[in-house]
């Protein structure tokens, strides 16, 4: 008797276990409904400089609909420009059923995918939902097209390194025309101060008074701290600037007069893109760009593409060449002048 009673007990409790497995699973149960229409007040984007802080397009999806157990929805606007499928494209994740960005954060995602500034371009724009990784959709896909435009602008640091000249002097630059400029100056020895000017004349000009910028009449000079290359920043909105040590890129190997160990240093150029360029005199043999001439940071390749430690690059013929080192894209020129 005693032993029916246990194991009657026993099959209550297995019963119970298995009826509250299946409502454990029934209350895991969640439905979500796949990516809605994606739609856009405008078709043909309007961007320019002048109308950065503008909107530039409103992007308008229903939320989804979530039903059973609630999770987590991650909804996403893709962008690619038309033809790449989406390969590679620029996600921004939002919270909301819209997405509204502003001329400015347009721009810089068509200058982001490799479109050229002021060249017609056209861009593919789904809407991403994700509750799951095994459940992804996709929405319908829009079409816009745009006329990026360049949004870098520059000031100058006319002084006595180069002779107090606005017309040639050195500029400083600013990628997003926010206020905020910086560029890679050389500064010889007892050569230091320097002023900022917005235009390459001396119409207006800025100096330093109580360590602040400043364009009163009575501003000194600004100065580096020590001969050499610097990196000098100034931000026109708070007035503020920095002049801090740089890093120098430069060439080496058998393909320079002096060979393995000895440099050509290179200029870097402050159009806002990162590269560095030189022109000098080279011999047939091999080179490399290096870092403060060290071997702790260096680039080689072939064929144009950049390879951090990669193998050596052959100059095939003797000549005088206009070399550009193009970190950010991982790209080299040599071209024969």
């Amino acid at each position: 008797m005693k032993s029916n009673i246990i194991k009657s007990i026993s099959f209550a409790l297995v019963a119970i276990g298995l009826w509250s497995c299946k409502k454990d699973e029934k209350q895991l149960v969640a439905n979500v409904s796949p990516a809605g229409t994606l739609t856009a007040n405008t078709a043909s984007l309007n961007l320019s400089l002048a109308a950065a802080a503008n909107t530039a397009v409103t992007l308008t999806f229903p939320a989804p609909v979530v039903t059973g157990t609630v999770v987590p929805v991650v909804t996403t606007i893709q962008m690619d420009v038309k033809g790449k499928n989406f390969a590679n494209p620029k996600e921004v994740v939002v919270a909301t059923n819209s997405y509204a960005p502003t001329v400015a954060a347009m721009n810089a995602i068509l200058l982001g995918l490799g479109l050229k500034a002021e060249l017609p371009a056209e861009l593919e724009v789904r809407l991403k939902s994700a509750p799951a990784a095994n459940a992804i959709t996709y929405s319908n896909v829009l079409t816009l097209t745009a006329v990026p435009y360049l949004a870098t602008s520059w000031v100058y640091a006319p002084g006595a390194y180069q002779g107090w000249s606005p017309a040639t002097a050195d500029s400083l630059a600013s990628p997003e025309s926010d206020g905020k400029y910086s560029g890679i100056i050389s500064f010889p020895a007892a050569q230091l101060e320097f002023k900022i000017t917005p235009r390459k004349n001396w119409d207006l000009a800025y100096g330093v008074i109580d360590a602040a910028l400043s364009s009163a009449g009575n501003a000194g000079n600004l100065a580096a701290p020590k001969a050499g290359l610097q990196r000098v920043t100034v931000d026109l909105n708070t007035k503020t600037f920095s002049i801090v040590d740089a890093d120098q890129w430069s060439m080496t190997g058998s393909a320079t007069p002096l060979g393995w160990g000895s440099d050509i240093d290179m200029k870097f150029i402050n159009d806002g893109k990162g590269t560095w360029k030189v022109t000098a005199n080279l011999l047939a043999g091999e080179m490399k760009f290096r870092k403060n001439h060290a071997y702790d940071a260096n680039y080689g390749g072939s064929g144009g593409g950049l390879v951090f430690n990669g193998g050596n690059i052959t100059v095939s013929e003797a000549g005088n060449y206009t070399v550009t080192f193009d970190i950010p894209n991982l790209k080299y020129t040599l071209v024969k002048n």
